[in-house]
């Protein structure tokens, strides 16, 4: 039966008979959802929009449960948008606040314009509320139809308190009273703690006070909102009686706000140390997440880690509630105090060590600032780190501005830089998923040879040589690049067929590493005849260098080297590479 009704809230317009144990099914257009099963429903919103708009509690009544069902199986399609509103206001008069959702959106689905529609907005607002979903709540009440409306403003206000808002809860409570002062005692005392909860956080306790008088003197989470509001209004012993009495016999709720007000006690009567207080915050939060406890115990961190100027702390609680929490207009001031702590414990003047100053960028990345002043921060870091050695730490920093704040043709100087830092570190598979993800077609000629470049020695360190050639066509120092591989290699012949020869004069370092290694190379594959043509060549222009000796040696005849020498004349070849940077990053990652 339930089955067949839940059809009807979907949009079925009949229900099929039990054909259960006869061998027959039902024809398919008595089956929701095909041929003429889902009725074209005239629309709603007009009809709604005329009838009386809700303004208190009264409002909030219609079938449910099995009469509720009935109408519904009995509806038509010109009267079951009527029926399933009806049933909709019952829910949320019953507090069911997910079920009347759930109508809602059926409702919804059928007819858009009931968007457009005050009365249903209000409906929505409230069955959201129930289900603690405020933001959005206040979202959906915020039309300007429902600005003076009593019942909007007691929902609004009441999810505006939930949501950490008190502010602007309280600036809800004159509109609604009307429509809480019309509810019974029972009904009233959600709307009251509500209210009284904010004016506390609003920093206005004695108003909180009067309000919470309308309950007996039992109850646990009046009670805790009275301590609350005593110690705020400068009577801690009494606050803290009632916080004791509140957490004797409250739930779990109740008791987490009793502790919390306990160690605000404690710090406002100076009766609790601060680190003692951070410790039972610490704990508190342990036991209890989410919700207004968590936040005002994270806010009391930050306040107390501010004083102690512990930096760590104070970037792990603000860290928290910027990214679980919605702060309203206290964000802003926050996140830039907070901004100005990071960026001060990265400085390199800061005392804080190089690795616990990555560790903090890492772990509180988040909080860096937006474009070029957050760019900047962790690229000079990334430098400390690489002028360090800390190659894979470096890497780790650019990879993350790489794939979550770098866009479009931004991506290839650091993809390059990411990919190099990657191949330093000994991970050229981590290199080159660097540069293959980000490709694009928007990088200009020099980039995208830049970026082959990389591509090439990330697969030469993996043993792809075959490969890592074939990445270097057509790029104007392919050949240097695959000289400095056959080197590294130590395939000789291939080194010899690569290698390009300057002219004899004016030789730089690169270019006397050039010939030095050709001639190491045609030495241990013996051609000597290359060897005197490539000594008579080049004596000249080496007579006058440094790595004169180194030349003369590597090019005499085979048969007359010392082979105590050679270790010399080796290590007396010039550093850099005839590949430039490329054949830098070669050796280093070599």
């Amino acid at each position: 039966m339930r089955t067949a009704l839940i059809a009807l809230l979907a949009g079925a317009t009949t229900v099929a008979p039990n054909t259960a144990g006869t061998g027959t099914a039902p024809a398919a257009a008595s089956r929701p959802g095909t041929g003429a099963a889902t009725a074209i429903l005239p629309p709603f919103a007009a009809e709604l929009a005329q009838m009386p708009t809700i303004t208190g509690a009264s409002g909030w009544h219609g079938e449910t449960g099995e009469a509720g069902w009935a109408s519904l199986a009995a509806s038509r399609p010109e009267n079951r948008q009527l029926r399933r509103w009806t049933y909709a206001l019952g829910l949320i008069g019953e507090g069911r606040g997910a079920e009347a959702l759930g109508v809602l959106d059926v409702m919804q689905t059928r007819d858009r314009d009931l968007g457009l529609v005050a009365s249903f907005l209000l409906a929505r607002g409230v069955a959201l509320t129930l289900v603690a979903r405020d933001e959005d709540a206040v979202s959906t009440l915020a039309t300007g139809e429902l600005a003076a409306n009593p019942e909007a403003c007691a929902w609004r206000m009441r999810a505006l308190a939930h949501s950490g808002d008190a502010q602007a809860a309280i600036r809800q409570v004159n509109c609604a009273l009307p429509a809480i002062n019309g509810r019974s005692p029972e009904a009233r005392a959600p709307f009251v703690l509500a209210a009284a909860g904010a004016a506390i956080d609003a920093g206005q306790p004695k108003p909180a006070l009067a309000w919470l008088a309308l309950f007996g003197d039992q109850n646990p989470e009046a009670n805790v909102l009275r301590g609350r509001a005593l110690i705020a209004a400068g009577d801690p012993q009494a606050g803290r009686i009632r916080l004791k009495r509140a957490a004797r016999n409250g739930d779990a709720a109740v008791r987490a706000q009793a502790k919390l007000g306990t160690i605000e006690a404690g710090l406002a009567t100076h009766s609790l140390a601060p680190a003692d207080a951070m410790k039972q915050l610490e704990a508190l939060r342990f036991g209890w997440r989410g919700g207004a406890v968590e936040q005002r115990a994270l806010e009391i961190e930050l306040r107390l880690a501010n004083e102690a100027h512990d930096l760590r702390a104070q970037l792990r609680a603000g860290a928290a509630l910027i990214r679980y929490f919605k702060l309203g207009a206290k964000v802003a001031p926050m996140l830039a105090e907070l901004q100005a702590a990071l960026a001060g414990a990265l400085a390199p003047d800061s005392g804080v060590s190089l690795p616990e100053a990555a560790g903090l960028y890492w772990d509180y990345r988040e909080l860096a600032p937006a474009g070029g002043e957050g760019d900047a921060m962790v690229f000079r870091l990334a430098g400390r780190l690489q002028d360090a050695g800390l190659y894979a730490r470096a890497a780790e920093l650019l990879q993350y501005q790489l794939t979550r704040r770098a866009q479009d043709v931004a991506q290839g100087p650091l993809s390059v830089k990411v990919a190099a830092l990657h191949i330093l570190a000994g991970h050229p598979d981590r290199a080159l998923d660097a540069i293959r993800s980000t490709e694009q077609a928007g990088y200009s000629a020099a980039m995208q040879q830049d970026r082959k470049r990389i591509e090439a020695v990330a697969l030469h360190r993996l043993g792809r040589t075959d490969a890592a050639m074939a990445a270097l066509d057509g790029l104007p120092d392919a050949h240097a690049i695959r000289a400095e591989m056959r080197w590294q290699a130590k395939d000789w012949g291939s080194f010899v067929g690569e290698n390009t020869l300057p002219a004899p004069r004016g030789l730089s370092e690169p270019a006397q590493a050039a010939v030095l290694r050709q001639a190491v190379a045609l030495a241990m594959l013996g051609r000597e005849d290359q060897l005197e043509v490539l000594r008579k060549r080049y004596a000249a222009a080496f007579k006058t260098l440094p790595s004169g000796q180194a030349f003369d040696l590597l090019t005499r005849n085979v048969g007359s080297i010392d082979p105590a020498a050679i270790g010399a004349a080796m290590t007396a070849i010039p550093q850099a590479s005839p590949a430039g940077a490329i054949g830098d990053l070669l050796d280093a990652s070599s």
